[in-house]
């Protein structure tokens, strides 16, 4: 079959010359200081706008739950925002509010990020609000109660009640043996309900230290001045006890997994395939990267070219390659056209692999991998948060906030042999795991199974 390419236009060309120009040119500089106390510090100084960032990455995400308290790194989230010694409950917003800022907290499998965005002048704000609920959680059986009910509301909106929301959770559940990343970051309802104040303060007490944290700030601030202050309020707060080292391991699939769910809230058919790579940053790791905009990034990605495009069998086919630090995913998803078949778009996306081992695999296709990299680049440095939160990622996950400005190198090295070998190793049979969501009508029967 005849492959026709979407060239890029000539305004796009402009936009990846000026992108390549950027990355090349602009360079992060930042300090990396560690307190007394373990607390990372990590300040980026940048006068471009009188704005700062701060952020506090702690270095626990779902995948140090156990079993029986999933859920709750994302629970205890909530709980940050519920007052500590010299802030009352919701007070931290409304000082950030305010004072013309922003902020939020997330969680995800790997850690759990807090920030603010204000005028540079308010530095001290965010770093007193930080602190002190660092050093002073106020953990009460109310304020648990409140922010269980809180999450639970989260998970039937996002999860119980939304099409494909039993998919996301399906697929790892399926694909991983360790419960470190088998189970949802949201939780199942019956953990969240057996929480206890005495787990949440045990929780504090390990995961919520100075050592087990990285603070970053960006923006107008000059540096050791503002290190100056990071010491006044986060040095006092004492270390504690490293948490155990999390066991990730992940046993070695060896034949395919398969699943078909039924879901009344879906319309259309979908499919999910997973296959298990190596962590993030393995010397694999970045020809899966490129592999996965091969496949599945945008409209010139050959899934698109092929199964949306010239077959008609899908209205999107998308690839992404993993961000865990420990055992990954290479996820591939596809959403179906009315009437059209699961077996048809399945084989469809087995024959697009078939070609990427066999190759060749073009310039263009190269180049697109890399220019979105140096894309991304540019968008990490592009506001104070963005480039806040990857610099406490970096040094949270891999001990190198430097990576903010070479990772995008490492991308450019990947040569198209390397991207022919991991598809090869990796994109096989066995190590596959596949879910099928089907719309459920009315008056079927339940889920089916491995």
């Amino acid at each position: 079959m005849t492959r026709f390419l979407r060239w890029p236009t000539a305004a796009a060309v402009a936009a990846l010359t000026l992108i390549a120009s950027l990355s090349a040119a602009t360079r992060v500089t930042f300090t990396d200081t560690k307190l007394k106390n373990g607390l990372r510090v990590i300040i980026s100084e940048d006068h471009t706008a009188p704005v700062i960032s701060v952020v506090v990455t702690y270095n626990t995400g779902s995948r140090d739950e156990r079993k029986g308290r999933t859920g709750f790194a994302h629970l205890f989230e909530h709980m940050m925002f519920k007052g500590s010694e010299n802030v009352g409950p919701g007070e931290h917003f409304t000082q950030i509010f305010n004072n013309g800022g922003s902020m939020n907290g997330t969680t995800n499998q790997e850690r759990t990020l807090y920030y603010e965005t204000l005028p540079s002048n308010q530095l001290d704000l965010a770093l007193f609000l930080e602190a002190d609920r660092m050093a002073s959680l106020d953990i009460t059986t109310e304020n648990l109660d409140n922010q269980r009910n809180a999450v639970q509301e989260e998970r039937r909106l996002g999860v119980d009640n939304q099409p494909y929301g039993k998919t996301f959770e399906a697929i790892d559940e399926l694909a991983y043996e360790n419960p470190a990343y088998e189970h949802s970051v949201i939780g199942s309802m019956a953990d969240l309900n057996a929480a206890s104040v005495d787990d949440v303060k045990a929780f504090f007490k390990t995961y919520y230290a100075p050592n087990n944290a990285v603070l970053s700030i960006a923006g107008d601030v000059k540096s050791a001045e503002c290190l100056a202050k990071v010491r006044k309020y986060f040095e006092k707060i004492p270390a504690q006890p490293a948490p155990a080292p999390v066991d990730v391991t992940e046993p070695v699939q060896t034949a395919e997994r398969r699943k078909t769910l039924e879901d009344p809230l879906a319309r259309l058919p979908r499919i999910d395939i997973a296959y298990h790579v190596p962590p993030a940053l393995s010397p694999d790791d970045d020809g899966l990267t490129v592999l996965a905009s091969v496949l599945g990034s945008g409209r010139s990605s050959r899934f698109y070219e092929s199964i949306v495009r010239q077959q008609q069998l899908a209205s999107s086919v998308g690839a992404s390659s993993t961000s865990n630090r420990g055992p990954g995913l290479f996820r591939i998803s596809g959403m179906l056209l009315a009437g059209k078949s699961v077996d048809d778009v399945e084989k469809a996306i087995y024959a697009e692999i078939e070609k990427v081992k066999a190759g060749p695999i073009a310039d263009f296709e190269m180049d697109k991998a890399r220019n979105n990299w140096k894309r991304s680049q540019v968008s990490s440095i592009a506001s104070s948060l963005s480039r806040a939160i990857a610099l406490g990622r970096y040094a949270l996950f891999w001990n190198d906030p430097n990576l903010i400005n070479t990772y995008a190198d490492r991308i450019a090295a990947v040569k198209p042999a390397d991207v022919r070998r991991v598809a090869s190793r990796y994109l096989v049979p066995a190590n596959r795991t596949v879910v099928i969501t089907m719309p459920k009508a009315a008056g079927s029967g339940s889920e089916g199974g491995r």
